[in-house]
């Protein structure tokens, strides 16, 4: 289900398309960084949890 999570992250939610471009431009295999993403997503909802708040996108600066 986060593999899942991770694909649809990686290919609508900016920060995450972003993330997982920067590890592809770094050589890193597809699947390496789209497990990345995962775990990058499951630290966000845990954090989410933690706090009881709700996504919110960081404003880019």
């Amino acid at each position: 289900a986060l593999y899942m999570a991770a694909l649809n992250a990686v290919r609508r939610a900016d920060p995450f398309k972003a993330f997982y471009a920067r590890l592809r431009r770094a050589g890193k295999p597809a699947k390496l960084a789209l497990i990345a993403v995962a775990r990058k997503l499951l630290t966000v909802l845990n954090a989410m949890m933690r706090d009881r708040k709700p996504y919110l996108k960081a404003n880019p600066t």
